[in-house]
């Protein structure tokens, strides 16, 4: 039942359309990523899924830094754009540059646009157009999808990133 109607919708179904309908720098078999990643962090970047708002430890985290892909390591956003949006989830006013990609939702009855890592096409979560200024953006993010490196400066976090 997972892979039917039921499972595309809740996030449950197949690996993600995204991650199989294009070649991604960092490309594994579904076997590998779930040796790599937890289950709830394969659900939610695998398959689509969403975590419940309020669980992550990283809505409330405040400090400098940055969060990363929790697949791939990719640097995705600077603490600094990060913002207290009120919806549970970790929230961020713009991605740092060239890292993630956009793609249509069309899943619960809605249509929204779903943000992947770029260099893995993991799930990170959604953006809307009800942000802080200057972007207008809110990057609605699972924050099982994310991994903070604390007190780590964008520069920093490209220079890593680089590294083969």
């Amino acid at each position: 039942m997972a892979e039917g109607l039921l499972g595309r919708l809740s996030g449950r179904g197949a690996s993600s359309k995204t991650a199989s309908a294009k070649n991604f720098e960092v490309a594994m078999s579904d076997e590998e990523w779930r040796n790599r990643l937890s289950p709830e962090q394969y659900r939610v970047l695998r398959q689509h899924g969403t975590e419940r708002a309020g669980t992550s430890p990283l809505d409330k985290q405040h400090g400098a830094g940055i969060y990363h892909c929790a697949g791939c390591g990719q640097p995705l956003f600077d603490a600094g754009a990060k913002f207290n949006s009120g919806t549970g989830w970790p929230s961020f006013s713009a991605p740092l540059e060239d890292k993630i990609e956009t793609d249509t939702d069309r899943s619960f009855f809605m249509t929204r646009t779903e943000v992947h890592c770029r260099r893995c096409g993991g799930h990170l979560g959604h953006v809307f157009e009800d942000g802080p200024q200057p972007t207008g953006l809110r990057y609605c993010m699972n924050g099982v999808s994310l991994d903070f490196h604390a007190d780590e400066a964008a520069a920093e976090a490209k220079s890593v990133a680089d590294k083969p």
